[in-house]
Formats: structure tokens, C-alpha cells, sequence
């Protein structure tokens, strides 16, 4: 028996995992039987989280909540209770501390939340006119917080009156596909992960049938939470009528891929195993991309022998599941040469971004993953326009114009860079791929969804089509003629306030920097417009009466001298994430990132007055490194 206790919330569950479809050697996932129950009240202070690792949700739940009356809070707490909520909000999903285990970071993202956020996003949903029952599907990846938290989604589903489908262990790209894929077709679905960070955060991403929730809309669902949080009066005491459904859908998934893969390869030999003579190495880092070795790969007769970390461990023993992993990456290239593999798979926790390693054992991520995805995309759509976060390099814009593409520069983010392109469709403008330099990369062709696995289908029939026409390059050929800039950086600038002040703060430091560049005060600077996308709205600087709500503020300045004209940028922004503002710089000459960074510390952060509320510890010691 494992127990989570807080104080006055108690609530049971028994749970017996079932697990996608696998090959029977190994089994990655065993199966056992689990109890737990905890008990939690709307006082976050302390949690402990049992080592649960059961993909089920429950077979009974009850479910008694109790809290005091508000007359125990003063107006201050009250207020910094609802901040805490509030402050979960991570861009377009909620990302918290779940478990404890981090150096000066208390345990935010409790039971009680989380049972808040998910019953605000259910009332959100039938706020929504959609009338009659809502069905709504629940994944999660393999954090040793799933089971308990999962229990909290479920009962806050409940309470606002949704049915849930409990889909275990998931990827976030599933997530969105059961709500569009039949015979499921589920009205919305929430995926339990926090990406690639520790195993003691986790979060939730949402989902309806039109893609991936807003920020506006997140921020909409966290203030309603946030104000049921504190000021819950009564004792409510629920029993769902009926556990929720198991479903697996994870088996429909991957059939879904190993469908594309050999309708569109088309083998004249064996079309049912397209794969068949090549090996291709996964290294799923413990977390939800397992599958797509035995349900996909296996099945399509490629060899996966080699393949790395795939039994999911919430712990994430071997290394942080992430493409941008330097561990990840050095591994997974280690393995390829070492089998001398035709690819490597790089997949993040829950597989909505991805790496790839080609033949020789280049690592493609990053703008050469953009690159790749590019070459290939305009290869089939020629001429479409390419829309990025604003931190990849000139080289990049050259490589999609040479192949006739347009590149449009945006604001990071990924949830950023995908609207962007579904505007710019609605608008008349093709735009068939939208990528963050982090690895999130989505198709117009598949639902414009973020979909680590999707993208890797993409470059293995790519792979398979150059192998047919008798190319033994590999695809690293594809991006041979890509430069890459001479320097790279990026610095961190801590904004120096309480957390609830510290976005106004950050906001008030960029606008600055945008007030320096206009007036002339940094002499060769120009604040970059969003390259060749021909649309103004939202826009790196947005020319609209009516701004474009974003998420997080930010410019990208073009840095010129009279000898060598545009030599770099800086691109200066508020974290989505953190307290902080991050300055990236490129530059194609040698140290001119440091030249830069001298400049935009002594002409601006010093002569503005900014350093008075930033922490410019990392600009002063790279200047003077």
C-alpha cells in the first residue's frame, strides 16, 4: 500500500494494468496488480507518490471532498492560492512539480489541482454547445505520478458530468487521433505528461476534435480552476456510477501509421513489409515511444535490433527522453554505427517530437531536422511556404529558398508556429509544414498535429523511395548543401521580482529593447519582420490596430556592419516557462556573438536601466570569457 497524504480529501482506487498490444519477447510492460489510495485537501503542501507504474485508471473510485470555509483565508492567501494555480499554466498545456524531489521547488501540482483543472475543462467543454454526453479519452506517459494523478482527471471528468475512456499508457499525438480516428471519435482528451522534464513534474495537454487547446483557452480552464480551488464551501461526496472505460487505442494508432507507411511506399516486392532489409534503431528513453518498435517497425519486417530504453520507467534511468539530448543523441548514434543501421529514432517522453541519426551517425536535429522535413515536404508540395520559430538560422532560409520554398519566421512556441500555419491556410497560403527548432514539427496532411511518430513515418518512407531508386545515400544526403552558422548561443537573464509580477516585469524589459532598436539608439540593429509569409498579424512585429494575443513577448533584431551586411541576430524573448527572458544569437562571423552580446549589454540592458530588474550574471560572463 502506497499513500499520498495532504490532509482532508480521501480517495480510493484499485487498479490492474493492461497494456497496449506488444510482441510477446520481451514484454516491456508486466502485468500486476496494484492498490492505492490517498488522501489530499486543498492545502498543497507536502506529497509522496507511490512508484506506481500500472497503466490502468480504475476498476472503483470514491470520492469525498471536504473543505473549510473561505472565512479561514484572508484576502492575501486566497490571492496567492489562486497565483499558484494560475502559475501551472505553462503556454498551452499545465506543467507542475508532482512529486518531491527538486532542490527549492515545493510540491504545486497536487491531487485536488489537478481533480480543479480537469473538472473546469469538462465544464469548459459543455460550455461549449456541444450538446448531449461528453465523451472524453484520458492517456498518460509513464511518470511515477500517472496513477495518482490520473485518479484526479477521472473524478474531476466526473464531476462535471464527461465520460472517460481510459486509453494507459499513451503518447500525446494519440491523444488528438482518438478524438478523430474511428470508431472512437471521442469529443476531447486530456494527455497527462510533462514533456521531457524530470520525473517529478507532470501536466496535462488538452484536446477537442479542432487540435490542441490555446493558451487564451488554458488560461481560461486555470482561472476557473484556480477560483474553485479556494472556494470550495460545501462537502461533496461522489461515487461514479461506473469505472471508466479501458480502451486501446494505442493498437489502432499504430496501425494508423503502419497503414501510411505501406500505402505510400507501395512496395512492388512486398508491400505488406516495406521495411523488410532495412534496420532501424529506436532509443524511446523510457517513455511512451516504445510501441512504435513492436507495433509498427516489427510489423512493417524492418530489424529494430539495437533499439534502446524501450520498457517505459517514469523514472527515466538512462537518460532525459529528448531529441535535443546531447546523452540521447551520443547513444543513439553509438548504436547505429555499431549495428551499421540504415536510421536512429530519437523520440521524447511522450512522442510529439522526435530525432533521427542517419546512416553515417549524423545526428539530425534542430534546423537540419527542419531541413530534412523541408526537403522532403517540398519535394511533394513544391513552392509551399515553411513556417519556423525565429531562432533558426539564415542558412536555413537559403536551404527552403534554393528548393523553391518560402520561410516564414514566427514567434517560438510551438503551439505558436502551428497556428501560425493554420492561419496562413485559411488565408490562401499553403503552408504544409510547421517546425520548432526543439523538435515539434506538424502537416497540414495530418490534422496540423504535432506528432513526433508522424514525422518519423515521413522520413522512413522518404528512406524506402531513395532505396527504391537505387540511392544508397541515406537521407542525410538530402541536407549535405545545408551551412551551419559559425556561432550559436544562447544566455538567460533571471527577472529579479515575485513570481506573480515577474511576466509584467520580463514584458517591460522587451518592450524596451523594441522601443531601443526603433528609435536608432542601437546603430546597425533592425528589428526583423516574419520573413516571407506576405501576413502581418501576429507577427515577429505586429503592424495590426488589434495585436494578436500571444503567449510570451519577443523580437528578433538583424545585426548589419558596412563590411559584411546582415551577419547575425538576436533574438531576445519572455520564457513561457520560467522567470526569466533567454537571449539566443547567431552570427556567421567569428566572435561575433560576443560582439553582439557587448553591445545589447552596454548600448541597452545598461543604458535602459533594465539590469535593475534582471539578473545579468550570464551576459557579463560570457562578455567577459
Amino acid at each position: 500500500m502506497a499513500m499520498v497524504s495532504t490532509s482532508t480529501s480521501s480517495l480510493s482506487l484499485q487498479t490492474k494494468t493492461s497494456f497496449p498490444s506488444q510482441r510477446k519477447a520481451p514484454k516491456p510492460y508486466p502485468k500486476n496488480l496494484y492498490y492505492f489510495s490517498f488522501t489530499s485537501s486543498s492545502t498543497i503542501l507536502t506529497s509522496s507518490t507511490p512508484l506506481i507504474n500500472s497503466s490502468s485508471i480504475g476498476i472503483r473510485l470514491s470520492i469525498s471532498l471536504k473543505s473549510s470555509s473561505t472565512a479561514k483565508y484572508n484576502e492575501v492567501v486566497v490571492d496567492e492560492e489562486m497565483d499558484r494555480i494560475k502559475r501551472l499554466q505553462n503556454g498551452s498545456d499545465v506543467r507542475g512539480v508532482a512529486v518531491e524531489g527538486e532542490r527549492g521547488r515545493v510540491v504545486d501540482l497536487t491531487p485536488p489541482v489537478v481533480e480543479a483543472i480537469a473538472e473546469s475543462f469538462g465544464e469548459w467543454l459543455l460550455g461549449g454547445g456541444e450538446g448531449g454526453v461528453i465523451r472524453v479519452s484520458l492517456g498518460r506517459d509513464p511518470r511515477i505520478s500517472g496513477a495518482t494523478l490520473g485518479v484526479a482527471v477521472v473524478a474531476g471528468l466526473a464531476r462535471a458530468g464527461c465520460l472517460v475512456f481510459d486509453m494507459g499508457l499513451a503518447t500525446t499525438p494519440a491523444c488528438f487521433m482518438s478524438t478523430v480516428l474511428a470508431p472512437f471519435g471521442y469529443d476531447a482528451s486530456i494527455m497527462m505528461t510533462a514533456s521531457h522534464l524530470p520525473y517529478t513534474r507532470n501536466g496535462l495537454k488538452f484536446f477537442t476534435k479542432r487540435g490542441g487547446l490555446t493558451s487564451p483557452e488554458v488560461e481560461e480552464i486555470c482561472d476557473r480552476a484556480a477560483r474553485k480551488y479556494v472556494n470550495r464551501l460545501a462537502t461533496v461526496s461522489t461515487t461514479l456510477p461506473s469505472p471508466p472505460t479501458r480502451v486501446d487505442f494505442m493498437s489502432a494508432y499504430a496501425k494508423h501509421l503502419r497503414d501510411i507507411i505501406t500505402q505510400r511506399v507501395n512496395h512492388p516486392l512486398h508491400y505488406d513489409t516495406p521495411l523488410k532489409g532495412f534496420q532501424i534503431i529506436v532509443n524511446a528513453g523510457n517513455g511512451s515511444g516504445g510501441f512504435f518498435t513492436w507495433d509498427v517497425l516489427d510489423k512493417l519486417g524492418a530489424d529494430s535490433f539495437g533499439s534502446l530504453h524501450l520498457k517505459p520507467d517514469g523514472m527515466f534511468p538512462n537518460h532525459i527522453p529528448n531529441p535535443e539530448d546531447k546523452t540521447a543523441m551520443a547513444l543513439t548514434r553509438a548504436a547505429v554505427l555499431a549495428n551499421s543501421a540504415d536510421l536512429g529514432i530519437v523520440f521524447d517522453t511522450d512522442v510529439d517530437r522526435s530525432g533521427v541519426v542517419d546512416k553515417s551517425g549524423n545526428p539530425i536535429n534542430g534546423d537540419k531536422l527542419i531541413a530534412l522535413m523541408a526537403a522532403v515536404v517540398l519535394r511533394e508540395h513544391p513552392g509551399t511556404t515553411i513556417v519556423t520559430d525565429a531562432r533558426t538560422s539564415m542558412a536555413l532560409t537559403r536551404f527552403i529558398t534554393d528548393r523553391g520554398g518560402h520561410h516564414c519566421l514566427y514567434r517560438v512556441g510551438y503551439r505558436n508556429v502551428i497556428d501560425k500555419g493554420v492561419q496562413l491556410n485559411k488565408d490562401g497560403i499553403q503552408a504544409h509544414l510547421m517546425m520548432e527548432t526543439s523538435g515539434h514539427g506538424a502537416l497540414k496532411e495530418n490534422h496540423f498535429l504535432d506528432d513526433g511518430a508522424y514525422m518519423v513515418v515521413k522520413i522512413i518512407i522518404e528512406m524506402v523511395r531513395m532505396k527504391l531508386e537505387g540511392s544508397d545515400e541515406g537521407i542525410g544526403s538530402l541536407i549535405e548543401d545545408l551551412d551551419e552558422p559559425l556561432e550559436s548561443i544562447e544566455l538567460r537573464m533571471n527577472v529579479l521580482s515575485e513570481p506573480r509580477h515577474a511576466k509584467a516585469k520580463a514584458i517591460e524589459a522587451i518592450e524596451a529593447f523594441r522601443n531601443y532598436i526603433e528609435e536608432g539608439k542601437l546603430p546597425g540593429w533592425e528589428l526583423d519582420s516574419c520573413g516571407d509569409c506576405w501576413v502581418s498579424e501576429g507577427c515577429l512585429v505586429d503592424s495590426n490596430d488589434a495585436p494578436a494575443t500571444v503567449d510570451a513577448h519577443m523580437y528578433r533584431a538583424k545585426v548589419f556592419d558596412e563590411e559584411h551586411g546582415q551577419h547575425g541576430w538576436v533574438h531576445i524573448r519572455q520564457s513561457i516557462h520560467n522567470p526569466n527572458i533567454a537571449v539566443n544569437m547567431q552570427s556567421i562571423l567569428p566572435g561575433g556573438c560576443k560582439t553582439m552580446t557587448r553591445v545589447l549589454r552596454e548600448r541597452f540592458i545598461v543604458a535602459s536601466g533594465v539590469d535593475r530588474i534582471l539578473d545579468i550574471t550570464q551576459i557579463d560572463n560570457y562578455t567577459e570569457s
